[in-house]
């Protein structure tokens, strides 16, 4: 699930991202606003995991999640699939 915020007056929005995982021992954000780093999402105690970017308004942004540091998985509210080089697709998220 994804959560907008965006921030009148202001060019950004805070944008959190929650992935409902209870078996996972780790859930990592990847995305183009970071160059694909991978980021750690935090865990709560009910097994859902957690994080909030702040993101510049007017753009678009590909991300996914990495499960456990092996399996990629994308997220099915964003507001769009995208493919991408490696012939499967990456989510999109529009602010």
């Amino acid at each position: 699930m994804i959560v907008k915020k965006c921030v009148e007056g202001k060019g950004y929005c805070v944008v959190s991202f929650y992935v409902e995982k209870p078996h996972a021992q780790k859930v990592e954000l990847v995305g183009e606003w970071k160059g694909w780093e991978p980021e750690e999402m935090k865990r709560k105690r009910d097994g859902t995991f957690w994080l909030s970017k702040r993101l510049r308004k007017g753009r678009s942004y590909r991300f996914k999640y990495l499960i456990d540091g092996q399996f990629w998985e994308n997220e099915l509210e964003a507001d769009g699939q995208v493919p991408n080089p490696f012939g499967t697709t990456d989510s999109l998220l529009i602010i």
